[in-house]
């Protein structure tokens, strides 16, 4: 019998996954897990290391793996990498799971990734990167939320209690 993740949070880059995610498997008292920490442990290498040695289709490849392990295998919060939802296989694979997209607009999306040089993605103009990003993921992220989470002027607690809110989540 396979587990079924508690939550499972998309959205952009810089969001705030990661953090979200560990407050509230912290707040429902289950584990965490981030499909881009599994690559990093895995391949051995960062992200950007793995987008400039052997390009964005060979990460994609690596991330589909490592999202179908952990959805197979987690029943806490999940978060996934940015462009994880490119992926048709893994769209199909979170239908029927409780999925949150935290969102953000450009200008907070500028404040906290703009100038990270460890978002590959972003490396030239940042905010018409993550504008041309966005317009191509927007409809992906909601087409597989069960909730949409705006992230903006919210702190992080403040986010993770608008997500129980979403999902109607009981904490430990």
């Amino acid at each position: 019998m396979s587990a079924v993740p508690a939550v499972v949070l998309v959205g952009p880059m810089g969001v705030g996954k990661s953090t979200v995610g560990r407050l509230l498997a912290e707040r429902l008292g289950v584990g965490y897990r981030d499909t881009d920490d599994d690559i990093v442990a895995e391949q051995g290498r960062s992200i950007a290391d793995i987008f400039v040695d052997e390009g964005e289709p060979a990460f994609r490849e690596i991330e589909k793996r490592a999202v179908r392990r952990a959805v197979a295998e987690h029943d806490g919060v999940l978060a996934l990498g940015g462009g994880a939802i490119l992926d048709e296989g893994t769209r199909a694979l979170l239908a029927g799971q409780r999925v949150v997209y935290l969102s953000m607009d450009v200008e907070e999306a500028v404040r906290r990734t703009g100038l990270n040089v460890a978002r590959p993605l972003l490396a030239i103009n940042p905010r018409r990167q993550w504008r041309e990003l966005m317009e191509a993921r927007r409809h992906l992220y909601e087409e597989v939320a069960t909730a949409v989470v705006p992230t903006d002027a919210r702190s992080p607690e403040e986010v993770t209690q608008a997500v129980l809110d979403a999902v109607e989540l009981k904490e430990a």
